[in-house]
């Protein structure tokens, strides 16, 4: 089924299990979205290695449930993970997804192989910058901001030739419920994971879009420059959601870097 009750929190996902020993890859979206800009990644990778995608509470199908912080989040994937029994995961988070990717290593660094982190940062925007969007969407709702995000997160040259999907993804940002939207806005403010970037342990994987305009490729490799020996990569010809604009390239980054892991702990019960 494509729901499961988490912590009292009803979260929308799918689980595509694949044979083998591979390690299993959780996606984590973006604020404003739904696990369905992962489609193209999940449907070049789903026969090699078990995924999992979801929809972060108050986005998409899962509960609104209330959101105070990452830890909300972190919550529910954790939750999550544990339901399937997955051990030796590798987390792939975008934008607030990487915070909670990096929320999760903090909390449970034992069961995280690895982290991709793409457009996201330690830290991203500012309070001020946080509280004037949630002031707007509160009063205005989300399509007061829609055409402004949008020009951050996809190229010019996807605004010009890709109009269908562009109306499809200002669709799926304006049809999020405000209240998840906002409660999340107001996490991602509070979220400082500074001291935590420079803890990592694990190989990290840190991708930004060259035109990425809500987490620039500096403030990208700033985070990377924080983890120890991560690895940082730039997209071309992507804005904020490579995995939507550039997927082909994406995927390439993600199946070479689950290559270079070494090989999975065993796990003994």
């Amino acid at each position: 089924m494509p729901f499961v009750n988490i912590g009292g929190i009803t979260l929308h996902h799918r689980n595509f299990k694949a044979n083998g020993d591979a390690r299993p890859v959780v996606f984590i979206n973006s604020l404003g979205t739904d696990f369905r800009i992962w489609d193209e990644v999940v449907s070049d990778l789903n026969a090699d290695m078990p995924l999992l995608v979801y929809d972060k509470r108050g986005h998409g199908l899962s509960d609104i449930g209330g959101i105070s912080s990452i830890d909300d989040h972190v919550d529910d994937l954790s939750g999550l993970i544990d339901h399937f029994g997955l051990t030796n995961v590798v987390l792939c988070g975008l934008s607030v997804g990487g915070l909670v990717a990096q929320g999760f290593y903090a909390r449970r660094p034992d069961i995280v192989e690895g982290l991709i982190l793409c457009d996201t940062a330690h830290k991203i925007g500012t309070a001020d910058s946080w509280n004037t969007r949630i002031a707007t969407v509160e009063s205005k709702g989300i399509q007061a901001i829609a055409d402004a995000v949008l020009k951050l997160w996809f190229t010019p040259a996807f605004h010009t030739d890709r109009i269908a999907e562009l109306d499809g993804y200002w669709n799926m940002m304006t049809r999020q419920a405000v209240a998840g939207y906002v409660g999340t806005c107001a996490a991602v403010r509070d979220a400082d994971f500074t001291e935590v970037a420079q803890a990592i342990a694990v190989p990290t994987l840190c991708v930004v879009g060259d035109q990425d305009g809500s987490t620039p490729p500096d403030l990208v490799r700033w985070l990377a420059e924080l983890i120890p020996g991560a690895r940082f990569e730039i997209i071309r010809d992507a804005g904020h959601i490579p995995c939507v604009e550039q997927p082909g390239a994406l995927t390439a980054l993600i199946r070479e870097f689950l290559a270079s892991l070494p090989q999975r702990k065993q796990i003994h019960g």
